[in-house]
């Protein structure tokens, strides 16, 4: 697959934050940020209206200028570049046709949007460098044409070679439709008999939406459901039996909503901010809300409200028919929109006061704060292909009442009383009736058992509705046209920790004790019991001694002892001690019997052995910190390789490289442990004089033992570098005396008993 990004160009003629009517401007100011979080490259193209406002138009710079041909005129085009948020927005300049008081509703929108798709289409050749377009996504009738153009006039430049088109549906019922007359003076078509045949929708007009759908290489809209319901006639608004052609490259995917920009705990909109966790709040937006609608403030009645656009498409129908049976049930109601319906709404708010209220404007901050104060939002469409208020609507705890249709029967559960679950209420008939039996499911719901209310309102603020899952959709969409471009998300880098150098410090507690010994060092014979202790206090005098390259007695022992070097040079070696143990507890299980019917004999060498070391006892003493820290484990330091050899070299520690294969793997220890000792034993005379001792006394004595009781020593200070990783001592230290042989733990309790006394 090729490195190269997704690089897509999305075509819309609005996008928030610049410009928005609707919910195409709310997708087109959302989901090109998502797919660029997904991994593509986004341009944006907008038309450059006059509306938007100077904060946005005094960043942007000119990139480019070129003239446009539709029909028998030229028309100039500049393109203004402003990069917000990882998105590069590319504003399509032509004064005559955008600059006006809004973006729609004039008599040459025909012509406008005409020359907004072929201005779109002439961009690509000048789009930044490295930008090379793969996929041209259009959106509704205003860009519907792109495709047209794309294919009848560019397909044989190399650059639009690899341009693949994706058409979304966000309301088919505006499809821009325009006398046939245009198809010459402004389109330049005419004399293409296969693309007027395509945009031709009856005998005297062209359909633009037609046109897209023909011409596009994916379709989608953006609900699954209204995927389905405009395949027939009753949604279709004439186009279902195109849609049904070409079905195999129509899908539906949903839409979703800025999390960041609607979310209850940051709104800076609403009166209290609240959350899932903490709803309290809720109760102060609404009481807030009532006395600013002239309300009642009323907790116990149940406040549901629209914001919608007041025509029928919205259900305006069903409310003025519904209306009077709701107001006098009990449920308070209030309307904020303008449209069609403006009169009967103020109707009832005058009929009802205190428990109907009517805004007929728009007015994006009491929106916030409707969504965020009110118990239930009323959205009963006739048709809604995704709708987005119904999703807002959850995400502030607002229970919406819809009717089953498109994106409303995508994104509210019904709820379901004997389960608890669902995030709403709905009905499936364009219907009065069952509409207000909806509201009333929800109000008696409100009234009688508000423990499940809660319950519900927790579902629907569970309810996830981010752009992340939709990006993804389009992301696969996108593969799907470009095989070759790899869409998978980098995985991020996560660092790994630093390993932690615990062992030292856990040692410390024990220092105060051991230093009482430093001060009063008792003589060798004395501890000749346990004869782990002078090998332990004279490791840390050795650890500063390099170390010559052990012998591999094995090819564990040998990896084993090299990865130990370096945890050897810290302060754990106080831990030496116990690593030897944990070395030579396995290997000695076969000698214990032995041990223990030799203790006269160990006592007397230990007693030789000590005699030999009087001075040197002196100059180890200062470190016996650590050896008495670790000699308080009488099981730990018991536990020797062979209790002759352990009793006559005191200064042979034992090796990291048999310390952990010796533990976990017993039967290899005894054979592994002798040799690696050998490689690193003290030149001390004590050893020397008690290595027959050694012979003589150990009934596990291997040809390789007695071989490295021969050989001459290495140099001192290995004691330390083989200390064991601080890890495995732990480990040893942490060995229970159960595990040890019983005659050994007698008598170092009693070595431990007489260092107690001192």
């Amino acid at each position: 697959m090729s490195d190269k990004k997704m690089q897509v160009v999305f075509a819309s003629a609005e996008a928030a934050p610049f410009v928005k009517t609707g919910g195409l401007g709310d997708v087109a100011g959302s989901l090109p940020r998502a797919l660029v979080a997904a991994g593509a490259d986004v341009i944006v193209m907008v038309p450059k209206y006059g509306t938007i406002a100077s904060e946005y138009t005094d960043r942007m710079e000119h990139v480019a200028d070129f003239y446009v041909s539709l029909g028998w005129r030229n028309e100039y085009c500049g393109l203004e570049r402003l990069v917000i948020d990882g998105v590069t927005y590319l504003f399509i300049d032509n004064e005559r046709y955008f600059k006006r008081d809004y973006p729609y509703g004039f008599f040459d929108d025909g012509e406008r949007f005409a020359f907004f798709s072929k201005a779109v289409t002439e961009s690509l050749q000048h789009l930044p460098e490295g930008f090379q377009c793969d996929v041209l996504h259009c959106n509704d009738w205003h860009t519907a044409l792109a495709p047209v153009f794309l294919r009848e006039f560019y397909q044989g430049l190399p650059l639009y070679e690899r341009v693949k088109t994706v058409f979304s549906i966000h309301n088919i019922a505006f499809q821009g439709q325009y006398a046939d007359t245009i198809l010459n003076d402004i389109l330049g078509m005419a004399h293409i008999p296969n693309a007027a045949r395509q945009l031709r929708c009856d005998e005297r007009s062209i359909n633009y939406m037609q046109g897209a759908l023909d011409y596009s290489d994916a379709i989608t809209t953006v609900s699954p459901s209204y995927a389905w319901e405009i395949q027939t006639p009753e949604y279709g608004e004439g186009l279902d039996g195109i849609l049904r052609r070409r079905s195999n490259v129509l899908s539906g995917i949903l839409n979703g909503i800025d999390t960041d920009a609607w979310n209850p705990a940051t709104d800076p909109m609403i009166h209290v901010n609240y959350s899932a966790a903490d709803m309290s709040g809720k109760k102060a937006c609404k009481a807030a809300l009532q006395e600013e609608l002239g309300l009642e403030v009323r907790d116990d009645r149940p406040l549901m409200v629209m914001v919608t656009r007041l025509t029928r498409q919205k259900g305006m129908d069903l409310v003025t028919y519904a209306l009077d049976r709701i107001l006098s049930g009990g449920v308070q109601v209030a309307v904020l929109g303008t449209g069609d319906y403006e009169e009967p709404m103020r109707y009832f708010a005058n009929k009802y006061p205190g428990t109907c209220a009517a805004r007929i404007t728009f007015d994006n901050a009491l929106s916030h704060r409707m969504y965020a104060g009110a118990d239930m939002f009323l959205m009963p469409s006739l048709f809604e292909p995704c709708g987005l208020s119904q999703m807002i609507a959850m995400r502030y705890g607002t229970l919406p009442v819809v009717r089953e249709t498109g994106g409303l029967r995508d994104t509210v559960a019904p709820y379901n009383q004997f389960t608890g679950e669902g995030t709403g209420f709905t009905f499936a008939n364009f219907n009065g009736d069952e509409m207000g039996d909806a509201v009333f499911r929800g109000a008696r719901l409100y009234w009688d058992d508000h423990a499940a209310w809660d319950h519900l309102v927790q579902n629907a603020m569970a309810a996830d509705f981010s752009w992340v899952r939709s990006a993804d959709e389009y992301m696969n969409l996108y593969h799907n046209l470009h095989p070759e471009i790899d869409i998978t998300k980098p995985e991020p880098v996560v660092q790994e920790p630093e390993p932690a150098e615990p062992t030292a410090v856990e040692a410390e507690p024990a220092a105060p004790e051991a230093t009482v010994a430093k001060a009063e060092p008792a003589p060798k014979a004395e501890q000749a019991t346990e004869p782990a202790d002078d090998a332990k206090a004279e490791a840390p005098a050795k650890a500063e001694e390099p170390a010559p390259k052990a012998e591999p007695a094995k090819k564990t022992a040998a990896k084993k002892t090299t990865a130990s070097k370096t945890a050897a040079k810290k302060p754990a070696a106080r831990k030496t001690a116990a690593t030897k143990s944990t070395a030579t507890k396995a290997a000695e299980k076969p000698t214990a019997k032995a041990t223990a019917t030799k203790p006269a004999a160990s006592k007397a060498a230990a007693t030789k052995s000590a005699a030999s070391k009087t001075t040197e006892a002196k100059a180890t003493a200062t470190k016996a910190t650590a050896a008495k820290t670790t000699a308080k484990k009488p099981s730990t330091a018991s536990a020797t390789k062979t209790a002759a050899k352990s009793t006559a070299t005191k200064a042979a520690p034992a090796k990291a490289a048999a310390s952990k294969t010796a533990a976990d793997k017993p039967a290899a220890a005894a054979a592994t442990a002798p040799k690696a000792t050998s490689t690193k034993a003290a030149p001390k005379a004590a050893a020397a004089k008690t290595a027959p001792a050694k012979v003589s006394t150990s009934k596990a004595t291997t040809p390789s033992a007695a071989k490295a009781t021969a050989k001459p020593a290495a140099p001192k200070a290995t004691a330390a570098k083989a200390a064991a990783p601080k890890a495995a001592a732990q480990d040893s230290s942490a060995a229970t005396p159960a595990d040890k042989p019983a005659p050994k733990a007698k008598s170092v309790s009693a070595a431990k008993r007489t260092t107690r006394k001192r």
